[in-house]
């Protein structure tokens, strides 16, 4: 796993993985929503939002962590890797509540959390399964027939994926 990228709905938990996956596999990660976004909550022109990311999967190795399927394409033509966290709508409203108690809202690029809440991000949340997900899944049919999809459905999941990752590391040195 040289080249991953983490998708999945807002409040599933892809920054805390891709943390986590970044530092046990001493890869370079960027957080789509830091390059998206500025200060104000402004965000980057698609034209350029596209261009950045295809300079960043040029490189050998790197971990990219954001949902944004309409660049997700750039992302599985040189991914190796893909984590697609498809929990329930209600674990990922509860994601977004204990993200906003710990970090009180607001940018804290220090971690890549990006923390503002709307009523059309809770509405996103709420519909993700059934609008969003087909469209991830017809994406990566199309775009990634050639990476390694890894799925996890809970929270439970992903914490055995990353004790097996750290078990597999420590094995290696």
């Amino acid at each position: 796993m040289d080249r991953i990228a983490i998708i999945g709905c807002g409040g599933s938990g892809k920054t805390h993985l891709a943390n986590q996956l970044a530092s046990l596999l001493n890869l370079p990660l960027t957080h789509l929503d830091a390059v998206y976004y500025d200060a104000d909550w402004n965000t980057l022109p698609q034209d350029e939002f596209a261009d950045l990311q295809r300079t960043l999967v040029a490189g050998p190795r790197w971990l990219l962590e954001g949902n944004y399927a309409r660049t997700l394409p750039i992302r599985l033509a040189a991914a190796d890797t893909v984590i697609f966290l498809d929990l329930p709508a209600v674990t990922c409203l509860a994601g977004i509540l204990q993200r906003r108690r710990r970090y009180r809202g607001g940018q804290h690029a220090n971690d890549g959390v990006y923390d503002r809440i709307t009523w059309n991000f809770v509405r996103y949340i709420w519909g993700y399964r059934k609008a969003m997900r087909p469209k991830v899944r017809q994406l990566l049919a199309d775009h990634g027939p050639n990476v390694r999809l890894i799925t996890l459905t809970s929270r439970r999941q992903a914490a055995r994926f990353i004790a097996h990752v750290r078990a597999e590391t420590s094995a290696r040195t």
